[in-house]
């Protein structure tokens, strides 16, 4: 079996309702709440709901021509351009969006569905018959059910900073639940991480490939902790990880294919199968005049790659401004197409240039038809890597520079470099760099290594540089293109209207009042 299903059963839980018609799939069980809940498969398929969750197309199978998922999140930035500006990212760059905004409605009730599968798991699961369930196998579905509703409150906590925290089933009296301050939200995320880890295998057979991990969930942890500064605790984290077993992929280019979606660099991912019945991702589909129009990468992202001889653009004798894909580092062509790259073999159609960035998406997109014939076009099965080994050391190199520990860091950089065959910091740079050129080397690797994987936002949030990723993107040549910050309006989302309308114990951030 070469991928999970995530299997949608009614769980009786759905407090909040979601209207995209892409998910009006129906029960391929049926089983009433009653009846179920009662053994270790039940569980098990009960578990797969709450996965099911992070295909929504605002979570992580993204969209071609609707509401952004979070693939898409580098247009909150200054990495991509989302040209469709209602899909979200647009609209809210350029100062339209508002508490009405549907964009910010069908983010929140996507988290909170599945917060309320995983309370309703929680309660279920411990209540199951112990002679029905082995007792370990028991700890780790409670696990993965910790480590999910903690990727949904990370979410929540990013974006929207306060918001309700629930942890119990609810019924509809129990509903109206007033915010919980972020440094709250924090707490719950690092503690049901850390319950998590204590209980999850560090792998599972290839079949079950996909289920969260021991280092999905100290993985996420250190994300998390990495975004709060706290950097000691982000250096034990990756310790631990870098015992696990995770390696790099020898190829960057394969890696965002389906060929590579089991590599040992793939610390957690969200699974999809590509067939007939649409039922796939988006992220990786394509139009079939016009690469991924949608999302195209900027002009100022684009520079961002050095040279293939390590050295910025700026400075580099081999770099050739006719030619801005010469002679660069070679995950910026495995990452964009240029004017006249062939963006669909099977038709060899050529890319012309027509994008208002004139750079197309390249990263994880298909540019061939499928062995069943599906066309780049249509819903695909490529997984969606939302953590993998290269971040974990990235996140290592950050924290190492932060706290002027810097020997290691350059060993950790060399890797992430030598893997895309550019030449290493040390060779280049030298190992005498002072802390703010280490923790700009560690930035702009991250910018590239991890580019349009939907981290661009959550980084220059965090760096306190959302103002100055908004005046690169203005300053680009992109039109009609008008980034505005508008201050902390720029960096927190709202609590959408409807909910406020709903729920009369819930009052907006202030930001956005």
């Amino acid at each position: 079996m070469k991928k999970i299903t995530y299997i949608f059963i009614f769980l009786g839980l759905l407090s909040f309702s979601c209207s995209e018609d892409y998910l009006e799939r129906g029960s391929l069980t049926q089983l009433a709440e009653g009846n179920f809940w009662q053994n270790e498969q039940d569980a098990l398929l009960g578990i797969n709901g709450i996965y099911e969750v992070l295909q929504d197309r605002v979570m992580y199978s993204g969209n071609l021509n609707g509401t952004a998922g979070l693939p898409q999140h580098d247009s909150f930035a200054d990495n991509t351009f989302n040209n469709y500006k209602f899909e979200g990212p647009g609209n809210f760059v350029e100062g339209r969006a508002d508490p009405s905004y549907g964009f910010f409605n069908s983010f929140w009730s996507s988290l909170y569905r599945g917060i309320g599968r995983a309370n309703n798991a929680l309660e279920n699961i411990e209540n199951i018959p112990a002679e029905n369930i082995d007792a370990e196998n028991k700890d780790a579905l409670i696990g993965q059910v910790k480590f999910l509703r903690a990727l949904f409150y990370f979410h929540l906590a990013v974006y929207f900073e306060d918001a309700p925290l629930i942890t119990e089933f609810q019924t509809l009296e129990e509903a109206y639940v007033p915010k919980a301050n972020y440094s709250e939200i924090r707490a719950f995320i690092e503690q049901e991480l850390r319950e998590a880890a204590a209980v999850l295998p560090v792998s599972y057979p290839a079949s079950q490939f996909g289920y969260a991990t021991r280092g999905a969930a100290l993985s996420l942890l250190a994300r998390f902790e990495l975004y709060n500064s706290n950097y000691q605790e982000v250096l034990n984290l990756t310790s631990e990880i870098m015992g696990l077993g995770y390696s790099l992929h020898p190829d960057y280019g394969q890696l965002f294919t389906e060929n590579a979606e089991q590599s040992p660099e793939i610390i957690f991912s969200v699974r999809f199968i590509q067939d007939q019945s649409n039922n796939g991702e988006t992220f990786s589909s394509t139009f079939l005049g016009i690469p991924k129009v949608n999302v195209q990468p900027m002009p100022n992202m684009v520079d961002a790659y050095l040279a293939s001889d390590g050295l910025p653009i700026s400075e580099s004798p081999l770099y050739d401004p006719a030619d801005r894909k010469a002679n660069r580092d070679p995950r910026l062509g495995h990452s964009v197409y240029f004017n006249g790259d062939i963006f669909l073999l099977y038709l060899n159609r050529p890319f012309r240039g027509n994008t208002a960035t004139t750079f197309g998406l390249k990263k994880y997109v298909r540019n061939d038809v499928s062995d069943d014939g599906i066309n780049p076009g249509a819903p695909g099965g490529q997984d969606f890597y939302v953590i993998r080994y290269a971040d974990v050391l990235l996140m290592r190199a950050e924290a190492l520079a932060e706290t002027g520990q810097y020997a290691e860091v350059y060993d950790l950089l060399d890797q992430i470099r030598e893997r895309a065959g550019m030449p290493t910091v040390t060779e280049v740079n030298g190992t005498a760099l002072s802390q703010e050129e280490l923790l700009d080397l560690v930035k702009l690797e991250r910018r590239v290594e991890l580019a349009f994987e939907g981290l661009r936002f959550f980084d220059v949030k965090r760096w306190g540089e959302v103002e100055e990723a908004y005046a690169r993107a203005a300053a680009d040549p992109v039109g009609p293109y008008n980034p505005e910050y508008r201050g902390r309006r720029s960096e927190v989302f709202a609590i959408p209207l409807s909910e406020l309308d709903a729920n009369p114990n819930l009052v907006q951030n202030p930001v956005w009042n």
